[in-house]
């Protein structure tokens, strides 16, 4: 046997046992707590341990609100409660913000709405920013769904592909300072 073919069957056989592994977690359902307790177990395994990879705050709480149900959702409604859900955003208070309406698509089975929160920093010299950075929120309505179901609201920041969602993500203030700050140096490099 060639040292090609060994590798391809090393590399098949890898394959298979990770499908194998992927079904087997599919037919018995494990929770994302169990997944989360054998990526420990693997760690713990390992030269490396939790306590020195990982850094947890224990106390530490994503805020959340309560959020619209199918049956109450409108467009008005939405911007109420993003403006209430930014509240429990910690951020400097020089932040200043407004929501736009992007639009709505019709699915066969939801519509989805869009809508963009615009981040900047006025001054009192410079009160039209150079750049802004936006946060974009979708409101998924189902229309299969029962109308005493939550709505599924996502967002997702400005050059960023992390898709969040509310109550399981936190708000990092430094994500919007490196967006307006990568728009800036990129104006400097573009000349007129």
């Amino acid at each position: 046997m060639s040292a090609e073919e060994a590798y391809a069957d090393q590399a098949k056989k890898l394959v298979d046992d990770v499908i194998e592994s992927a079904i087997k977690r599919l037919e018995t359902g494990i929770a994302l707590t169990e997944r989360e307790k054998t990526f420990e177990s693997i760690i713990q395994q390992s030269e490396t341990s939790p306590e020195n990879t990982f850094v947890r705050d224990e106390n530490f709480v994503v805020e959340n609100i309560k959020w619209l149900t199918i049956g109450d959702y409108s467009v008005s409604k939405a911007e109420e409660k993003m403006h209430e859900y930014i509240k429990t955003w910690q951020y400097d208070v020089s932040w200043l913000y407004c929501i736009d309406f992007l639009g709505a698509e019709e699915y066969d089975f939801d519509s989805r709405y869009r809508f963009r929160v615009r981040w900047s920093i006025p001054t009192r010299r410079k009160p039209i920013p150079r750049a802004t950075a936006s946060v974009y929120f979708s409101f998924v309505v189902s229309k299969i769904k029962p109308k005493h179901y939550p709505v599924d609201t996502y967002y997702v920041y400005e050059t960023h592909k992390l898709v969040h969602k509310p109550g399981q993500s936190r708000f990092r203030e430094k994500w919007l300072k490196d967006i307006i700050e990568n728009k800036v140096m990129m104006m400097q490099m573009v000349e007129f």
